[in-house]
């Protein structure tokens, strides 16, 4: 595991730093979900040799998983929003909790919250994934109090019940009904919602015949798979360099034709006229865009692109 040749003291010593950070910055808030973090050794659950400033940053994700293509399938999320998905939705000791999305570390924490008398159940349609997840809680001694299942969860999961609390950790494109088929009459569900290539971690109770959002978050996740995927259709349009700049649309795409030769023009300018304060967060404008911009999508460019747009990972809002 990461981190064997570092001291135990001192992964327990970034630790506790990493949870300092996060009760002092309001993302942890619940003495229950602060212990979690102090006890379960995050280093174990992200692959050998990650450095340990990494695996303990407050806001970075770490991959476990990519395909051919380098692709992300699954990763240990960023430790702020794996807090702040465990307080939005209320979990507490005695809960049972589903988490749709293995890995591991999360269903550990989580099985720390709930305590001797909670049930944690997690599930992934990958078999690698939930091997994975396995062994490790094996390792770390949560065994006995998670449940893995290797299933697509959009079909449900026979003979389980409704849970307290259900906490997706891939990104979704709609929370279907097989989900609500788990949720307690006085449940709450937490998904991080892709709406038009732009992610909310959203909290929601039942209330009766509908849901009621309560909270929402910032949050990027690897896409869900299966039956429930929605793939992307991403537009790569090449300079003269031989480098690249990506549309990504997930519904509206236009056709791609119309984006030939689409560098080699003429640069211009045209000002929106919205001004943004400094240190103003761009979140809002963006899922507004996203929800009212006809043929929006997003944006990267290679770093050194010609026509100084800005380098990846970085993204823009582009509307047709």
């Amino acid at each position: 595991m990461a981190g064997t040749s570092e001291s135990t003291d001192q992964a327990r010593a970034m630790r506790d730093a990493l949870v300092d950070r996060l009760v002092s910055d309001g993302m942890i808030t619940s003495s229950f979900v602060e212990a979690a973090f102090r006890t379960v050794p995050r280093h174990t659950f992200v692959p050998a040799g990650t450095p340990l400033d990494v695996v303990y940053d407050v806001d970075r994700s770490v991959i476990t998983k990519t395909d051919e293509h380098g692709v992300h399938l699954s990763s240990v999320s960023a430790a702020y929003i794996q807090a702040r998905m465990i307080e939005q939705a209320g979990v507490e000791p005695g809960m049972r909790v589903l988490e749709v999305g293995s890995g591991g570390y999360n269903a550990a924490l989580l099985a720390e919250v709930v305590g001797a008398d909670g049930h944690i159940v997690s599930v992934d349609i990958d078999a690698d994934i939930t091997d994975r997840a396995q062994a490790l809680l094996r390792e770390t001694g949560y065994e006995d109090r998670v449940r893995v299942m290797q299933a697509d969860a959009m079909h449900g999961l026979p003979g389980e019940g409704a849970f307290d609390r259900i906490l997706v950790t891939v990104g979704a494109w709609d929370i279907p009904p097989s989900w609500l088929d788990h949720l307690a009459l006085d449940g709450v569900i937490v998904v991080p919602l892709r709406m038009n290539g732009v992610t909310r971690t959203i909290a929601f109770r039942r209330d009766g015949d509908h849901l009621t959002s309560t909270s929402s978050e910032v949050a990027g996740f690897v896409p869900l798979q299966g039956e429930g995927a929605r793939p992307e259709r991403i537009f790569r349009m090449p300079d003269r360099q031989g480098r690249f700049v990506s549309l990504r649309f997930d519904v509206g795409a236009p056709d791609a034709r119309q984006l030939d030769g689409v560098l080699d023009t003429e640069r211009s300018e045209v000002w929106s006229g919205v001004t943004v304060g400094h240190s103003e967060s761009f979140a809002d404008l963006h899922l507004w865009l996203a929800g009212f911009l006809p043929g929006f999508c997003l944006l990267a460019a290679d770093d050194g692109t010609e026509r100084e747009l800005p380098p990846g990972p970085g993204h823009l809002s582009l509307g047709s």
